[in-house]
């Protein structure tokens, strides 16, 4: 995509993006790593978030032409693709990552018919499990899937081959490869570290221990 580097300078520039060989985050997972992605961050910022939603509409009207439901995935994505759906004039629902325990007991929130073509809205993929877990509870009820939207993407082997494995196509705006070198441009690491960032994606469960 022609606007991987503009949106990860996006990122970088309001520190949704943060990067640290040095000092690695640790992931609810327990993975060390030396990239923290939060792209919610990025709705606090107008200039930022009118880039990233004309981004994601103009992607989804060239790559899904054919969709006419936006999911959003919650509680991340529920934004964008609120925003992107308002700007493209198409139906919103948003999905839950299980049942509600009261009320209705709803994992779907929205109107939605069966049948309709839908393109999933995520603010980030890694392994690509929660995403998948979201195309499941939509083809359960009968809805096509037509493609997923991230904002960013570690480009995990995992979550690649989840997506394949389901036959879905997949965008991100940006991505991990996008980000290194820009990130070098910048000054936010040494061409010392490049090395050591690049290697962590080949095995994030084990890097840094």
């Amino acid at each position: 995509m022609k606007n991987e580097t503009a949106i990860a300078e996006k990122l970088l520039q309001i520190q949704s993006i943060k990067l640290n060989a040095a000092e690695p985050f640790t992931w609810a997972s327990g993975w060390k790593s030396p990239i923290y992605c939060d792209n919610r961050k990025a709705l606090s910022f107008p200039d930022a978030r009118d880039f990233i939603k004309n981004e994601l509409c103009n992607v989804i009207a060239a790559e899904f032409a054919n969709a006419n439901l936006i999911a959003g995935v919650a509680t991340a994505g529920i934004a964008w693709g609120a925003l992107a759906a308002d700007q493209l004039k198409l139906p919103f629902c948003y999905v839950r990552p299980k049942a509600k325990e009261h009320g209705l007991g709803n994992q779907v929130e929205g109107y939605y018919e069966e049948k309709q073509k839908v393109v999933i809205v995520e603010d980030l993929i890694s392994t690509g499990k929660s995403s998948v877990q979201v195309v499941n509870v939509l083809q359960a009820l009968n809805l096509e899937i037509v493609g997923l939207i991230s904002i960013f993407n570690y480009g995990f082997d995992e979550g690649v081959n989840a997506f394949a494995a389901k036959g879905i196509k997949t965008i991100s705006l940006t991505n991990y490869t996008a980000l290194l070198p820009l990130a070098v441009e910048k000054k936010i690491i040494t061409e010392d570290q490049l090395e050591l960032l690049s290697s962590w994606r080949k095995s994030p469960s084990t890097w840094g221990r």
